[in-house]
């Protein structure tokens, strides 16, 4: 057995992490563990995992997703306004890190990218740490194509069945074995017919198949199932085009790297020793079904306070509302433009009440899905759970929302900002511009002092704590306090988007103490 390809990390990858790792000396980092009954935590062995992965299997020194304490070094390069950065704190590779979180969470993964950038590659050694030999993995990876059918995606009726069976609930079929792998590929999944699209929609969104009445469950033993999808890019090419509803339901779309010449003799030396990295996966890496189920609901424990919540119920409200989308208030939103046909940017563009440079929302042409914001409070958990953190900080937050968001909120391309300059290249380079979008967010809040005063959260946390002993004076005052806040930002002349929720809240508000005021006056 190759030392090259076994050799996984005996010192902490963490030891900074809020999880009570104490401070490491000289003797700690060189000793060896040789205590095999000792074992190791499961942040722990993700992270060994990573690292293997991302210096033994897939060459990939991209750092992409940064992580820094106070402000990194960075350099000006070439005359088009590029910059490098040297992050302070541990750093990771997209291609790797978040496939990984999504084998973690049991999440749906897009990678994307040309031919043979190591996609299905990656995928592969998700499979393979789930505890599945690199011959089952390869075995089970299905390869889209244009005749595939769904008996050939699911499994076909036993022909005896099919000729002595008298009603549908009598005919066996014999499934296919890849369904109850705890890790599922789908190669080029936009060369796969339409109706075939649909057989793998039910089984992604609803965890089962169906065929001639019988009905499979696709979830493995330890009840954790991730997928993972490849093409060749995320804007509707393809033999077919995807489905808007399975396209929806990928919970991240990750770029797939390019190959760093630097590193060219590694690949001459598995050429000429015939190696693939799934076929020296270190047992230390891979996860037992127990594993996987302890780790998906340890992820999901981990805590989101109160600040970091407050900048997201920000940012997420900047997007749906448009003001020239209904005439009813409720109805002034992007989906009752779209699911009426119209045109969102037009709408947006008929908008002379509000500054488009400061209106976040009118540089998309869609809201978000609740699905959505499902996901990125996974993801961000995940990442935080990762790094050894107690609890999911805004730099978490930013780090996987422009993976988790590329396909959900989609640029309004002939919005004005990406007219200047070097800020077109953001059309193409979606993550930039959905983690700018995220900056931008983060800059209004501080600007508008939301952590000083958020008097609609505070009278939200009010009525939350229930209305038990609530005097009929106390809800009158608060009901005047509801009526004022509308008043302040209706005397403000324009609406954004931050504004939509904030006045259907504050309406919430008015109907609860309304209400409770006649049941008061009734109960009299």
């Amino acid at each position: 057995m190759s030392d090259r390809w076994h050799r996984v990390s005996a010192a902490p990858t963490a030891p900074t992490a809020d999880d009570g790792i104490a401070q490491l000396s000289v003797d700690d980092l060189l000793r060896v563990a040789t205590d095999a009954a000792d074992p190791v935590a499961l942040d722990e062995k993700l992270r060994q995992a990573y690292y293997w992965i991302v210096n033994r299997a897939v060459i990939s020194p991209y750092y992409d997703v940064e992580f820094s304490v106070g402000s990194p070094v960075s350099f000006e390069l070439g005359d088009a306004g590029a910059a490098l950065t040297l992050p302070t704190d541990a750093s990771f590779s997209s291609n790797v890190l978040l496939p990984l979180l999504s084998f973690a969470v049991g999440g749906k993964c897009l990678l994307i990218g040309g031919p043979g950038r190591g996609k299905t590659t990656v995928a592969v050694l998700m499979g393979v740490i789930a505890g599945s030999t690199s011959e089952e993995v390869r075995r089970g990876v299905q390869q889209g194509q244009p005749q595939l059918t769904v008996s050939d995606l699911v499994g076909i009726p036993l022909p005896r069945d099919l000729v002595n069976a008298q009603s549908l609930s009598e005919i066996r079929i014999a499934w296919r074995e890849w369904l109850s792998r705890p890790v599922k590929i789908i190669d080029e999944y936009n060369r796969i017919p339409t109706k075939t699209q649909s057989a793998l929609l039910t089984m992604v969104a609803e965890g089962y198949v169906e065929s001639h009445d019988q009905l499979r469950r696709t979830a493995p033993d330890s009840g954790v199932e991730s997928w993972f999808f490849t093409a060749n890019d995320d804007a509707g090419g393809g033999t077919f085009p995807v489905i808007q509803a399975l396209r929806d339901r990928m919970d991240v779309t990750v770029p797939a790297a390019g190959f760093n010449s630097r590193f060219f003799s590694e690949l001459v030396t598995r050429v000429e020793a015939g190696e693939k990295p799934e076929e020296h996966v270190p047992e230390e890496i891979v996860f037992a079904p127990e594993e996987q189920t302890r780790m998906r609901a340890a992820i999901r424990a981990v805590p989101i306070p109160a600040a970091v919540r407050r900048r997201l119920e920000f940012f997420l409200g900047q997007f749906e509302f448009v003001q020239q989308g209904g005439r009813r208030f409720e109805y002034r939103t992007k989906d009752t433009v779209t699911t009426a046909g119209g045109r969102v940017g037009e709408a947006i563009e008929a908008n002379s009440g509000a500054d488009l440079a400061v209106d976040l929302g009118s540089q998309t042409l869609n809201g978000l899905s609740v699905r959505s914001l499902q996901t990125l409070v996974v993801y961000a958990k995940a990442v935080a759970w990762f790094r050894g953190r107690g609890e999911v900080g805004l730099d978490d937050v930013a780090a996987v929302l422009p993976f988790v968001l590329r396909g959900k909120l989609l640029p309004h391309t002939t919005h004005p900002r990406f007219d200047v300059g070097a800020e077109r290249e953001l059309l193409t380079d979606t993550a930039s511009w959905l983690a700018d979008l995220f900056a931008v967010s983060c800059r209004q809040y501080d600007a508008l002092g939301r952590d000083d005063a958020d008097p609609i959260a505070d009278l939200l946390d009010q009525l939350d704590r229930g209305l038990d002993g609530v005097s009929r004076v106390d809800a009158q005052r608060r009901l005047t306090e509801v009526e004022g806040l509308i008043r302040r930002i209706a005397a403000t002349g324009k609406l954004y988007g931050r504004d939509f929720d904030d006045l259907t809240a504050l309406k919430y508000l008015h109907q609860r103490y309304s209400a409770y005021l006649r049941w008061a006056e009734e109960s009299r």
